[in-house]
């Protein structure tokens, strides 16, 4: 469950970094009330942290992440 919010996060930084590099829009920013809003900060943070948490996921072994599946299927 924890490994599914982490890469939901993930995609919501994905697209906001997508949005800046082809619009210059911040997404976050814009929602949240600017980029030094607290909130914004939060959500960066969380971001930032999910993806240092799913480099554990790349590095996993593959045995490891089938378990996984057949325990939650």
């Amino acid at each position: 469950m924890f490994n599914k919010i982490a890469l939901t996060l993930l995609i919501i930084g994905g697209i906001n970094w997508g949005s800046i590099g082809i619009f210059q829009f911040d997404l976050v920013a814009w929602i949240f009330g600017g980029q030094t809003s607290i909130l914004s900060r939060i959500i960066y943070t969380l971001v930032g942290l999910c993806a240092v948490w799913c480099i554990s996921l790349l590095l996993r072994d593959d045995s490891e992440s089938d378990r996984e599946v057949r325990v939650m299927g």
